[in-house]
């Protein structure tokens, strides 16, 4: 282990640490039992949280996993990373049925729209092992917490499957980590009851290291199954060291999401590298189709 690497670990884990005690203290309650030093929350869904371990299984030699009801098969390849994704607000019905035609086409882990659009790509997609995702509270993530959970609870309702949810940026920044709390945890229990998972946007671009680490410490205080790099409508999108930063801190037993100016297939390859779990990019058709010319 490198002086630099062994620094950033320590600063994770007092980070880390500052932030579970600020919580204890602005909401007199106990964190998620996986905020600090869990190895597994033996949810059963690591075929889809954690697809890359599971490889990992098979290279070894296993024939056989265990899994929750309702787990989708994971197709091989860096498609079942991938996210194809369509948030323009001038999407179209077509477009929206070529993405799915798309994603059906190339396997890929989901498609992820805006809630408004949800119904039309779950009625597209039934019967296929293609996942439906939506973004709550987007682009800005200034809803309050009791509206992103309607929204997740409607989203979830029309077919969604995962929920992309942003974080309010603004109270992270201001140091109230019990409010971002609460938000995401509205969201979270909204998805986990409907056995849907939730991944946290942190908006990467607009925090410093110290606030991305601490953004990530409370996503996962809050049991969110994910943390997201970016929106992608952002001043900036995923980097390898925001992805690097982001897996040390939420550990080896939660998804990491790099979106946001993923374009070509070596550019996926890195954030998977870095710690990737799945990647939000519409060019996915084109990071495929490069990785099979590899």
């Amino acid at each position: 282990m490198s002086v630099a690497t062994s620094g950033v670990e320590i600063l994770v884990e007092q980070i880390t640490r500052e932030v579970v005690a600020m919580l204890r203290v602005q909401q007199n309650s106990s964190v998620c039992t996986l905020a600090l030093g869990a190895t597994c929350s033996s949810c059963m869904l690591c075929v889809e949280k954690r697809p890359e371990l599971v490889q990992q299984f098979v290279d070894a030699g296993a024939t056989r996993l265990g899994g929750a009801l309702g787990l989708h098969q994971v197709p091989a390849g860096v498609a079942q990373y991938i996210d194809h994704t369509l948030l323009k607000a001038d999407a179209t019905p077509q477009q929206l049925g070529k993405l799915c035609a798309e994603a059906r086409e190339y396997h890929f882990a989901s498609v992820c729209v805006n809630p408004s659009n949800v119904r039309q790509c779950a009625e597209l997609l039934r019967g296929t092992p293609v996942l439906v995702c939506s973004v709550i509270g987007f682009p800005l993530g200034a809803t309050v917490p009791e509206v992103k959970a309607y929204e997740s609870e409607r989203a979830i309702w029309d077919g969604a499957t995962e929920v992309d949810m942003v974080i309010n940026i603004g109270a992270l920044k201001g140091g109230d980590y019990a409010l971002v709390q609460r938000d995401i945890e509205a969201v979270v229990h909204v998805a986990h009851r409907n056995r849907a998972l939730t991944k946290v946007i942190i908006e990467a671009a607009l925090l410093t290291d110290d606030e991305k680490v601490k953004a990530c410490t409370v996503a996962k205080a809050a049991c969110a199954d994910y943390v997201k790099t970016s929106t992608g409508f952002g001043p900036g999108g995923a980097t390898l060291h925001d992805v690097e930063l982001m897996r040390r801190t939420v550990g080896p037993d939660m998804g990491v999401k790099a979106a946001g100016g993923i374009r070509d297939y070596p550019t996926a390859q890195k954030m998977i590298a870095a710690g990737a779990t799945r990647i939000g990019a519409s060019a996915g058709v084109k990071i495929v189709q490069q990785s099979e010319t590899k």
